[in-house]
This record gives structure tokens, C-alpha cells and sequence, in this order.
């Protein structure tokens, strides 16, 4: 059994989760600002369907990226060095959220609830919440949105509507975020999109604590601006 998070009940300890499904710590409570960033801070994030109440998750093992890892095909290389897509941050927040939450081909419906949009919407307006959007004359072509907290970041989604777009606008995310001395990238679940990034397992507990390390550094102030040439 897990725990029913009434207003003020604090999230339990991470080794509570269940093994099946992986992670899932808690359900109930609310969307608010200060519920989603003391999760963030304590290696947990909601993930649930339309209609079902909100489930807590903080799986075992995680999925991370270590900047200093990212990893670019040679195809990838190829598609940056053409310049192809220009790159921005925090210009279009709602348009990717809400091209993150259009449903994927061979799936149905999606996990990005109206509430859950509204809930990334007020911490993006509150300084917490963050895109990046690839674009093609003019166009957004791909890109993707997450939550910073000190020197983390926890990525939630990306889309893509021409090939490469998405994984050129992490790119520039993951380029920008070792400039500025961040630590990790939160992925949460294993993907092989993911993977061959650069992105790999690491134990809960072992994130957890380089999470504690990170999460207490001074904000980069928003809205963001990525430096020039970083793709």
C-alpha cells in the first residue's frame, strides 16, 4: 500500500516505493508550486493519467545524464554543424507544453493532463519551469520543457515535428547547462532515445545524494538565454 498525501502531509522516504510499479511513492495531494518543487527537491515527480488522482513516483534505479556525457552521433554532429534549426529558451513555454501533450502515434490520450499543464505553466511563471524550442523558418520544429532546481535539472518532456529537432534542442540544453555548472539532468525512466545520448542508470539512493548536493545552489535567473554557438 502507499500513503494518501492529504494538504500538508510530507512525502514519505524514497525507500518506501514500491518495486512494482517501479517508484510509485505516494498519490493524492495537489499540483501547487511548493508540493512539485519539494518533490523535485526530494528525487520525486507525478506522473498519472486523465481522470486518476495524482501518483508520486521516484523509481529505482534512475535514469540520469551527466553533462560531460552527452553523447552526439555522427549523423547528429553533422545536422548541428549545418545549422539547420536555430535554438532558443523560454520563448514559446506554453506552445511546447502543449505540443508535449498531443498524443504520440500508436498511443492513447496522455499522460500531460490539463492540470498538469497548468500546474508547469505556474512554475514556469514563477521561475521554476523552463523550454527550449528548436525552430525551422520560423516554425517550432521540436523541443522540450523541465523544471531547474540550483544546478539540476528534471527534464519531463520533449516532442519533435521534423527529424532531429528535439534531440539538437537538448543538445544546446545539455551544452548550456555544463557551462553553467549544473550536475545532472534528470531523465527518470530508461528510453533507448534517451540512452543514446549519453544518458544511464544510476541507483536511487546514490541519486538522491548527489541530488541533496545540487538542489541548494542559487537559481540561474530566467527567463534563459543559451550563449551563442552552443549547437
Amino acid at each position: 500500500m502507499i500513503p494518501w498525501l492529504d494538504a500538508d502531509r510530507p512525502f514519505t522516504p524514497l525507500s518506501r516505493a514500491l518495486r512494482e510499479p517501479n517508484g510509485v511513492l505516494a498519490a493524492g495531494g495537489d499540483l501547487s508550486i511548493r508540493r512539485l518543487l519539494d518533490a523535485y527537491r526530494s528525487g520525486i515527480f507525478p506522473w498519472f493519467s486523465e481522470g486518476d488522482p495524482v501518483l508520486w513516483w521516484s523509481p529505482d534505479p534512475r535514469m540520469v545524464l551527466f553533462p560531460p556525457e552527452l553523447k552526439v552521433s555522427r549523423s547528429l554532429a553533422r545536422t548541428l554543424r549545418r545549422r539547420r534549426f536555430r535554438v532558443t529558451a523560454d520563448l514559446a513555454f506554453a506552445e511546447v507544453v502543449k505540443a508535449c501533450r498531443a498524443p504520440r502515434p500508436g498511443q492513447r490520450g496522455t499522460w500531460i493532463t490539463g492540470e498538469m499543464s497548468a500546474a508547469y505553466r505556474r512554475l514556469h511563471q514563477a521561475g521554476h519551469a523552463h523550454s527550449v524550442e528548436a525552430w525551422l523558418d520560423d516554425e517550432l520544429a521540436g523541443g522540450l520543457y523541465g523544471v531547474a532546481l540550483g544546478r539540476a535539472f528534471f527534464g519531463e518532456s520533449m516532442f519533435t515535428r521534423v527529424t532531429d529537432a528535439s534531440k539538437v534542442a537538448f543538445v544546446a540544453l545539455v551544452r548550456q547547462l555544463e557551462r553553467w555548472r549544473f550536475g545532472l539532468v534528470d531523465c527518470q525512466m530508461n528510453t533507448p532515445h534517451l540512452a543514446s545520448l549519453g544518458a544511464r542508470e544510476i541507483p536511487r539512493e546514490d541519486f538522491a545524494r548527489r541530488l541533496a548536493s545540487l538542489v541548494d545552489y542559487a537559481p540561474v535567473p530566467g527567463p534563459w538565454r543559451f550563449d551563442a554557438l552552443l549547437t
